[in-house]
């Protein structure tokens, strides 16, 4: 159990030592674009989605009747 702590201990240490971070203004410019971006493909995907399924809805329409 102490070979796990010390192990977490370690990698604070190494993520506050040798990692090289994101400037704070930049890393909330690109967290905005990637937002953006996320809500965009989904309305994209959710478009598609549902004109793909009222199409198929009015095939089976189409050959039931």
């Amino acid at each position: 159990m102490a070979s796990v702590a010390n192990y977490i201990k370690e990698s604070f240490g190494e993520l506050k030592n040798n990692v090289s971070w994101t400037p704070w203004p930049e890393a909330q410019k690109l967290t905005i674009i990637v937002v953006v971006f996320t809500i965009l493909f989904s309305l994209a995907i959710w478009g598609v989605d549902t004109v793909f399924s009222k199409l198929i809805g009015e095939y089976f329409n189409l050959i039931n009747g």
